[in-house]
């Protein structure tokens, strides 16, 4: 037993670098070109600036394109989704917005996993009342062969809390 420590011990040195490498590229393989993170993580924000549009427009055509059929949410006040619920709670939830913004986005990858975090800044009249709020946002993306798919995502409100569907 006391044998077999220091052999796993060389073999997890030696096999660390390929399990942890966030390059999908084959060391030995000179046709392949890695991924340019910062191009990888402009899609990802981009994706992230038009979800506000999308739901600006109550307009669910963005969602059933870019969020997964397994996607799993939770809306700001605590409401389980899935994909046709949340693209519903977009066109039918009876908001009428007039501004609504994401910023301070920020992206982490993990391999072909993101993680985008952003500040939603809303202007919107629902349920007869005007209302401003702010919600951090968090998505989990996967990239597939269609390119960046949201699987999930939470919606957090900021002091003090205003009533919204999203």
């Amino acid at each position: 037993m006391v044998k077999i420590v220091p052999i796993l011990g060389v073999a997890l040195l030696f096999f660390a670098p390929v399990v942890n490498s966030q390059n999908p590229c084959d060391r030995n393989d000179p046709e392949c070109i890695p991924p340019n993170p910062e191009m990888r993580r402009q899609e990802v924000v981009n994706l992230e600036h038009e979800t506000a549009r999308a739901i600006l427009q109550n307009n669910g055509t963005f969602f059933r394109r870019v969020y997964s059929d397994d996607f799993a949410g939770t809306l700001s006040h605590g409401q389980m989704v899935d994909k046709n619920h949340f693209i519903n709670e977009v066109q039918n939830g009876g908001v009428k917005y007039e501004s609504f913004n994401a910023s301070d986005i920020q992206v982490r990858f993990f391999q072909e996993t993101a993680v985008a975090t952003s500040l939603w800044t809303l202007r919107a009249i629902f349920n007869g009342q005007q209302i401003e709020t702010q919600m951090r946002v968090m998505h989990v993306y996967i990239n597939g062969p269609r390119g960046w798919h949201v699987v999930a995502g939470q919606n957090t409100p900021m002091p003090p809390y205003t009533p919204h569907p999203l």
